[in-house]
């Protein structure tokens, strides 16, 4: 296997961005948010579902199991709920606050308004998974965060996050196409 530069400058700095470089304190996640595979009978395999009141997303498999981890979700108000599907995928995905995100918080968030880059810098994290309605981007996404200390609690604009290496794992099992229930 080969590393390209960027490659390997890019997870250098995301490691110590996220905790695991010498110059940054680790974060724990509280044990409960691990990736844990539970039984999880109702949905047919391949589906994600995400229970935002208890902070778990859910990939359901074929045999009534799934793999659970914890996430963060929207503050009251700002989450979506019902059915989606993944729309696209995006690794080390740009990101651009929306217009009510501006609204909502300009002193935050008009910086950004022509955009971010993708990076260990950015909210979006790692990856992100872009859900769709009707063929429609909802402008909801499952993706990962540079606040790991916000997986189990609601404190997002409405999107729902996980621990970068999660949702990597995550983003690595699901094609376009799966389908998302956000209870």
């Amino acid at each position: 296997m080969t590393i390209d530069r960027r490659t390997l400058l890019v997870g250098a700095g995301a490691m110590l961005l996220g905790g695991g470089g010498a110059l940054a304190a680790p974060f724990k996640l509280d044990p409960k948010y691990t990736p844990t595979q539970v039984s999880y009978p109702g949905y047919p395999g391949g589906t994600i579902v995400v229970d935002t009141r208890n902070h778990y997303l859910f990939h359901v498999y074929a045999n009534g199991y799934a793999m659970r981890y914890g996430v963060g979700v929207g503050r009251q108000g700002l989450s979506l709920k019902g059915r989606a599907v993944v729309g696209r995928k995006a690794e080390w995905p740009s990101w651009r606050p929306t217009d009510n995100m501006i609204k909502r918080s300009p002193q935050r968030y008009a910086k950004y308004r022509n955009g971010m880059p993708g990076g260990p810098r950015n909210p979006l994290g790692a990856r992100a998974l872009y859900l769709y309605r009707n063929g429609q981007d909802t402008m909801y996404r499952i993706h990962g965060t540079t606040e790991p200390w916000s997986i189990g609690r609601s404190v997002s604009n409405g999107c729902i996050r996980m621990v970068n290496d999660h949702v990597i794992a995550l983003y690595a099992s699901v094609p376009v196409g799966t389908p998302v229930v956000v209870l």
